[in-house]
């Protein structure tokens, strides 16, 4: 994790040096295990590990496809509003359009949320994968679609295939955020 993240600032630092001081500082252990006690679950070591570089970015701007990097004190922000819905019945009857592998609910309280857009939606570790699904597989949750699109088999793939498709030129820094260039 340590060089994945060393390759990433080393191209942020040429093409978004703006971005590098609201990187924030690692999360501490108790920071970690707070967040796993109030959610409930025990987060793939891999995020762990990159929570112990960064703790989150202090900014709004996307820092990852757009979507800003949630700090441990977000992450539980973030999951606490959804679990309020689902645990309202907000939810009840809806149902989404799953990839394989992820369950077709609309949200679900083992869904971590690890980035957001500000506008409801975001990437989330899936801790309770449908069959054929992996635990820690990360899927991305639209607030006002059904599409639950499985995005990589766990948060160290997915982080390095997006440093891998960043370094290749893949995505561009546009209104404040890393974006795929089109």
């Amino acid at each position: 994790m340590n060089e994945l993240w060393n390759r990433f600032e080393n191209w942020l630092s040429v093409h978004w040096p703006d971005v590098l001081p609201d990187l924030n500082p690692p999360a501490t252990n108790e920071e970690i295990a707070q967040l796993e006690e109030a959610l409930g679950v025990t987060l793939p070591s891999s995020f762990v590990e990159c929570l112990k570089i960064h703790n989150g970015h202090s900014t709004a701007e996307g820092l990852f496809d757009g979507f800003e990097f949630l700090s441990t004190a977000e992450i539980l922000d973030q999951w606490s509003i959804w679990k309020d819905l689902v645990d309202a019945g907000d939810f009840e009857g809806a149902e989404s359009e799953p990839h394989d592998g992820v369950r077709g609910d609309w949200w679900n309280v083992r869904w971590i949320p690890i980035t957001h857009n500000g506008g409801g939606d975001h990437m989330c570790i899936d801790l309770d994968p449908d069959e054929g699904g992996k635990a820690g597989q990360i899927i991305s949750m639209w607030h006002d679609m059904a599409d639950r699109e499985l995005l990589a088999a766990s948060f160290e793939d997915w982080f390095r295939n997006y440093v891998a498709a960043v370094l290749a030129g893949e995505y561009v820094v546009e209104d404040g955020a890393l974006v795929r260039e089109d």
